[in-house]
């Protein structure tokens, strides 16, 4: 079995146009299908934007969700959370900065680039609250030969149980 990415990502949204504007508009992601708002069928919207062939993130809209709760993009919070963030894969450090500040044109908050060694990235989020962030790899370790003693992918110095004995044959 090999996969190729992620078919797409099932969010919530409780404003469909709203996130529309922001992930077609803003993101510059184009929207591709958009399915349900049938009453007796599936009476939920559910929008997919493209994220590269055959990778999407979709919503459904669920006009009664309200999200009182709203993570810090990149930062730990307290408590049950089981998910953190969304990092969308950029080209290079050039298509990063162009996103830095259409962000920052649209008064969206967003950090500074953080240098994460082997990604850069922003954190913002979305209209809903969503922790987003867009990174581009410095270092990919996707395009490689896996080598667990590289240093440079491989850096933690008490690794988990399972990792241990293939990162100490490297």
């Amino acid at each position: 079995m090999k996969f190729k990415g992620i078919n797409h990502l099932a969010m919530v949204t409780g404003d469909m146009d709203k996130t529309v504007r922001f992930y077609r508009d803003v993101l510059d992601m184009p929207l591709v299908a958009t399915v349900g708002n049938v009453p007796e069928g599936y009476p939920y919207r559910h929008y997919f934007f493209e994220l590269g062939q055959g990778n999407t993130i979709a919503f459904f809209e669920w006009p009664d969700m309200v999200n009182e709760f709203h993570k810090p993009a990149g930062l730990p919070v307290t408590g049950r959370i089981q998910f953190d963030h969304v990092s969308f894969n950029l080209e290079n450090e050039e298509a990063l900065l162009e996103l830095k500040a259409k962000l920052e044109h649209h008064d969206i908050e967003v950090t500074e680039i953080i240098d994460h060694k082997i990604i850069h990235s922003i954190y913002f989020s979305d209209p809903n609250g969503i922790a987003l962030e867009a990174s581009f790899w410095v270092h990919d370790p996707t395009r490689r030969n896996l080598d667990y003693s590289d240093p440079t992918f491989f850096t933690d110095p008490d690794p988990v149980p399972s990792t241990r004995k293939k990162m100490k044959a490297g």
